[in-house]
């Protein structure tokens, strides 16, 4: 039955996707610049263009982010910033001169998308986008020159767009890349200066005025389509947010224990590629679950006493199991986004509270097949990010129970900890390579190395 419904919401995703393809083409072949002659064989040639220019998007999708077909909004949300950009064109060049086509900030178009996703599919959205734009410009080649290599430079320019300085040295490079490039067309054309227009520079210089309005149009699209921007992410982090305020005053050992996990997985994610703002931010909330029943947590236990001493097994694991559950609902009513929950109730992935039942087993030895009692309900890691907490929560955890502070030990515990969630399938969901995999390792090492490192003795000072 399960695999029925998931093969079905599959099958809806894929139906969903096609229909937006498909309307997109629709309305783009609709405003397309009508023209005299041709009749039905003209519309025909259009339809194959604009199709294949979807098409090899569609194809690049799924090919290199095929998270993005996978989840409708996101979907939507990159044909939503074509279609925009490419009836903006369409209305400027029906109703206005043509040169004012170069005030249309086709460079937002990185600037959005490198804020949610990579620059290599900005990059492709922006070239899909100015292809399709391209035919309704009067002078084709120029146009699209010139809007790719400033799409380009603000792609290459902006790699923290949470620095606000970055976002006005981005526009301040596409004024100048425009304006080059604008020069340099018209030398070769005309083989002088005679055809530079100084209007056109203003044009040039208000196209990358638009870009500031970057901040708020990235804002609008990440309420409205749930995304996470890195200025959000960097908000979040702040170990001054009330939640994470109350994680260190009501169980202080869990925010130190979220700290070194942060720090761990930020290393990590650093050498393998990952987003290192989403996975420190998901570190930093993964254990807040535990505000509900500190003292029930090893690390928040000072006194030497621990209530699991009292209790029966069976009921010592649904307090432990349950951090997951109360660490979900505490989010949510804090309204964190689902992006950092999945964090939370990833975490333990489905493995086993060993501790708890190898001290069920003891007690019942004949009694074997309650390992579901004490099994995490998941889900499993289901990305890069969510692998990398899993894997140094579990390390870091387990590094202080060790007795002395070596490189053998130290890498003795991580071996032994990630062989173990390999072998619990824990990472079957997330495309790893074994390159991964042992980066990953070796950071920790480096990492743990640093944090317990043999201080030197200093003698007494003789008074």
């Amino acid at each position: 039955m399960p695999e029925i419904r998931s093969g079905w919401k599959s099958t809806r995703k894929d139906i969903l996707n096609l229909i937006y393809f498909i309307l997109s083409t629709v309305i783009v072949v609709t405003i397309w610049p009508s023209e005299s002659g041709g009749g039905w064989l003209r519309y025909a040639g259009v339809i194959i263009l604009v199709s294949s220019c979807y098409l090899v998007l569609y194809l690049f999708l799924s090919h290199f982010r095929s998270e993005v077909l996978l989840v409708t909004r996101k979907t939507l949300f990159i044909i939503l910033i074509i279609l925009s950009f490419v009836l903006l064109t369409r209305l400027v060049t029906a109703y206005a001169n043509q040169k004012i086509v170069f005030l249309i900030p086709f460079v937002i178009i990185p600037v959005i998308i490198r804020t949610f996703y990579d620059a290599r599919l900005a990059l492709f959205i922006l070239l899909i986008t100015i292809m399709l734009s391209g035919f309704m410009v009067q002078d084709q080649f120029p146009f699209i020159f010139m809007s790719f290599l400033s799409g380009m430079v603000a792609i290459f320019t902006l790699s923290n767009i949470y620095r606000q300085a970055k976002l006005f040295f981005t526009a301040f490079m596409v004024i100048i890349s425009y304006s080059a490039i604008y020069v340099g067309l018209n030398i070769m054309k005309y083989g002088s200066l005679e055809g530079i227009n100084v209007s056109d520079f203003y044009l040039f210089a208000g196209n990358g005025l638009l870009i500031l309005i970057g901040y708020p149009v990235i804002f609008l699209f990440e309420k409205k389509f749930l995304f996470l921007s890195d200025n959000t992410l960097l908000e979040l982090a702040d170990t001054n947010q009330p939640l994470l305020r109350k994680l260190a005053e009501e169980a202080p050992g869990s925010f130190q224990h979220s700290l070194q996990v942060a720090n761990l997985a930020e290393e990590a994610a650093r050498i393998t590629g990952a987003n290192i703002l989403l996975v420190r931010t998901g570190a930093l909330y993964h254990d807040i679950g535990k505000i509900a029943n500190p003292k029930y947590y090893i690390e928040n236990q000072d006194d030497g006493y621990s209530p699991h001493d009292t209790l029966d097994p069976e009921d010592s694991v649904k307090v432990i199991i349950n951090h997951v559950k109360n660490g979900v609902i505490l989010a949510k009513n804090f309204k964190l986004p689902i992006q950092i929950i999945d964090f939370i109730r990833t975490h333990h992935g489905t493995s086993i509270a060993y501790f708890f039942f190898k001290k069920y087993t003891d007690l019942h030895p004949c009694d074997t097949n309650k390992e579901f009692l004490f099994t995490y309900p998941g889900p499993k890691p289901f990305s890069k990010e969510t692998a990398l907490v899993m894997m140094a929560d579990s390390v870091e955890a387990a590094s202080r129970s060790l007795i002395k502070y070596t490189e053998e030990t130290i890498s003795e515990l991580v071996e032994r900890i990630v062989y173990m969630q390999e072998q619990d399938s824990q990472f079957s969901d997330i495309p790893l390579t074994f390159k991964d995999i042992s980066d990953i390792k070796s950071a920790f090492k480096k990492r743990l190395s640093n944090i317990y490192h043999v201080r030197i003795a200093y003698p007494d000072r003789e008074r």
